[in-house]
C-alpha cells in the first residue's frame, strides 16, 4: 500500500496544481484557451483514477482488510472512491469532461442583455434590491435567466453523459454514485431533509406571508399576486431587506477585504497570503461567483470574488476566506491525501459560520466602530433577518436537492414543469403564467456543481453544532447574545486545532464528534434558528 501510494503521488500532485493553476486562470480570464488547457488537464487527471488494474487492487485491499493501519486504512478509503468514480469508460470520460469544460466557460463568460445592454450578476441583484417598479424588475429577473437558455441543451447532454457512465458501474444514476463516493448515503439524506421540511414548513410560511405583505405594499401589489421578480435576487434564495434596515450603508464607505484581514488576523487565523494571491474585483471576461482554491495543498490558497462595499459581499468574503483557513491551516504532517478538508460540507460550515457574522450587530460594532444606538437599531430587527434568512436559505436547499435527484432519475421528463413545481411546493412562489423555459437551468451548480448542493445545508446544520459547542464551552454563556467573536483567540483555536488540523483523517461524522460531542445534528440548527425558544 505504501509503495502504491508514494507512485500514485509522483503522477497526481503535480497534476493537480496544474489543473488548480489552469482553472485559476481560466476563472479569472474568460479566455478559452485556458479553459481548453484546464479541461485536457482534467482529463489527465481522471483518466489516472479511471485506471481498472489499480482500481481492482485497492478494492482487493478493502475488502480483505489486509490494510490495518488506521491512517493507510483511511487512505485507502480515499483512494478507493476517487477511482470508484472514474471508472467509466475512457470515451465516456473524455466526452463528459469536455462537455463540462464547454459548459462552464459558457457560465463564466455569460452575460445577460437588459435593453440592449450587457449586465453582470451584480448589476441584476442590484436592480432586483432596490428597484421598485414591477416591469423593470420582470425585465431584470428575465435577463438573469437567459444563461439557462444557452447553457440548457448541453447541460441535459452532460447530464445524460453522467448517468450512462453511473450506470455503468452498477449505480442507479449519478446522483447515487456521487453520493456514495462523497460517503453519504441517500436514505441518511433524505431523513434530515424531511425532517427538516416538517420542521420548517409552518414558520417559513409565516415569515414569507409577512415578508409577503411587505413585499406587495412596496411594489403596490396584492400578496397573492408576488412573483419570483418581486423577490431581491433572481432564485429567492437571499434575504430580502425589508425590516426598515439597509446594512448595505454601513459597509458602502467602507473596504470589506480590509475588514474581513482585520477579523481573522483577530482569531490568530491571518490571511494576508490567501488574499495577495486572489483576484477579488470584477471585469469583464471573469468569472461572476465566488469560489476558494487550494491550488497544492502545500500554502497556496486563494480566493475569487467580485467585491463590492455592501453587506452580501462582506458576506461572502468571510465566507470564502473561512473555506480559505481551512485550507490554510491543515497539518502540514499529515499525508498529503488526507490533507483537506474531512468533507466537503464541513468547509461549508465554517464558511457559513464566519459568513453569518456580516449580520451581526456586535461583530459590526467591534468591526466597523458603531456607535451603541447603531448597534441597537440593528439588533432590533437582525434577529428577524437570521431567522429569515435560514429558513429562506433552507427551504431553497430543499428545492436544489429534491430537483436535482429527480433530474438524474429523469432528464427527459418535463424538467421546467418540474422546477416550478418543486419552488411552489418549497418556497411558496408563484409560477409566471405560461412560462415554459429552462429556468432551472440558470443555476450554475448543476454544471460545475453537480449533486452538491444539499451540502450547503448540512453546512448550515454543522455551523449551529459549532456555534453551540462554542457558546457552552468556550465562552461558557448561556445566551448566544452574549458572545463575542471579535479578538477570540480561543475560538481561533478551536477551528484551527479540532475542525482544521484533523484534515480527512477520520469520516465526517467521527471528526464532527471529536469537535463538538456529537455527531451531526439537526437540532442545533432548529434551536438556533426555527424555533429560537426551545
Amino acid at each position: 500500500m505504501i509503495e502504491f501510494i508514494e507512485k500514485h503521488l509522483k503522477r497526481i500532485k503535480p497534476l493537480m496544481k496544474q489543473v488548480k493553476l489552469a482553472y485559476w486562470e481560466a476563472a479569472i480570464s474568460g479566455r478559452s484557451t485556458a479553459y481548453d488547457r484546464y479541461g485536457k488537464l482534467e482529463l489527465e487527471i481522471r483518466r489516472i483514477y479511471s485506471n481498472t488494474e489499480e482500481f481492482a487492487r485497492l478494492e482487493k485491499l478493502k475488502n480483505t482488510g489486509s490494510v490495518e493501519d488506521r491512517v493507510m486504512t483511511r487512505q485507502l478509503d480515499v483512494l478507493y472512491n476517487a477511482y470508484l468514480a472514474n471508472q467509466i469508460e475512457p470515451n465516456l470520460l473524455t466526452k463528459i469532461v469536455e462537455l463540462e469544460t464547454m459548459v462552464d466557460r459558457k457560465f463564466s463568460t455569460f452575460r445577460g442583455i437588459l435593453r440592449g445592454k450587457k449586465v453582470t450578476d451584480n448589476e441584476i441583484k442590484e436592480i432586483l434590491k432596490s428597484e421598485t417598479d414591477s416591469d423593470n424588475r420582470k425585465e431584470a429577473w428575465l435577463a438573469s435567466k437567459q444563461v439557462g437558455q444557452w447553457v440548457a441543451e448541453d447541460l441535459l447532454q452532460l447530464i445524460r453523459l453522467r448517468n450512462e457512465g453511473a450506470r455503468g458501474l452498477g449505480f442507479d444514476n449519478y446522483h447515487s454514485l456521487s453520493l456514495t463516493t462523497a460517503e453519504q448515503e441517500v436514505d441518511e439524506l433524505d431523513s434530515i431533509f424531511n425532517q427538516l421540511d416538517k420542521l420548517t414548513r409552518g414558520p417559513f410560511s409565516e415569515l414569507k406571508a409577512e415578508l409577503d405583505g411587505m413585499l406587495a405594499k412596496t411594489y403596490g401589489v396584492d400578496p397573492p399576486d408576488l412573483m419570483p421578480w418581486h423577490y431581491h435576487d433572481p432564485f429567492f434564495q437571499e434575504t430580502p431587506l425589508v425590516y426598515d434596515l439597509d446594512l448595505d450603508a454601513y459597509y458602502r464607505d467602507r473596504d470589506v477585504k480590509e475588514i474581513a484581514k482585520r477579523f481573522y488576523a483577530s482569531l490568530d487565523l491571518p490571511v494576508e497570503s490567501i488574499l495577495d494571491r486572489s483576484d477579488l474585483y470584477e471585469r469583464d471576461g471573469k468569472n461572476p461567483h465566488a469560489f476558494c482554491e487550494d491550488m497544492d495543498r502545500e500554502g497556496d490558497v486563494r480566493i475569487l470574488c467580485n467585491i463590492k462595499n455592501v453587506e452580501r459581499w462582506m458576506e461572502t468574503i468571510l465566507h470564502e476566506l473561512g473555506h480559505g483557513v481551512y485550507d490554510l491551516y491543515h497539518d502540514p504532517q499529515i499525508p498529503y491525501l488526507l490533507r483537506e478538508p474531512a468533507h466537503i460540507f464541513t468547509t461549508e460550515a465554517v464558511a457559513m459560520f464566519f459568513g453569518r457574522l456580516s449580520r451581526d450587530a456586535g461583530w459590526m460594532q467591534a468591526m466597523i466602530g458603531l456607535s451603541d444606538k447603531q448597534r441597537t437599531e440593528i439588533e432590533q430587527v437582525s434577529s428577524r433577518y437570521a431567522r429569515l434568512k435560514q429558513l429562506i436559505f433552507a427551504r431553497w436547499a430543499m428545492v436544489m436537492y429534491a430537483f436535482e435527484k429527480h433530474l438524474y432519475d429523469n432528464p427527459d421528463q418535463d424538467l421546467n414543469a418540474l422546477w416550478w413545481q418543486t419552488v411552489k411546493k418549497y418556497q411558496l412562489v408563484n409560477t409566471p403564467e405560461g412560462r415554459s423555459e429552462p429556468d432551472w437551468a440558470s443555476k450554475i451548480h448543476f454544471a460545475s456543481a453537480p449533486c452538491y448542493y444539499h451540502n450547503y445545508l448540512l453546512g448550515e446544520l454543522l455551523a449551529s453544532q459549532m456555534h453551540h459547542y462554542i457558546v457552552q464551552n468556550i465562552h461558557l454563556a448561556d445566551n448566544h447574545e452574549k458572545v463575542k467573536f471579535v479578538n477570540q483567540k480561543r475560538v481561533g483555536q478551536f477551528f484551527r486545532y479540532k475542525i482544521f488540523k484533523p484534515g480527512k483523517l477520520y469520516h465526517w461524522n467521527e471528526m464532527i464528534e471529536k469537535a463538538t460531542g456529537d455527531p451531526l445534528s439537526a437540532r442545533y440548527f432548529v434551536e438556533q434558528f426555527v424555533v429560537p425558544t426551545v
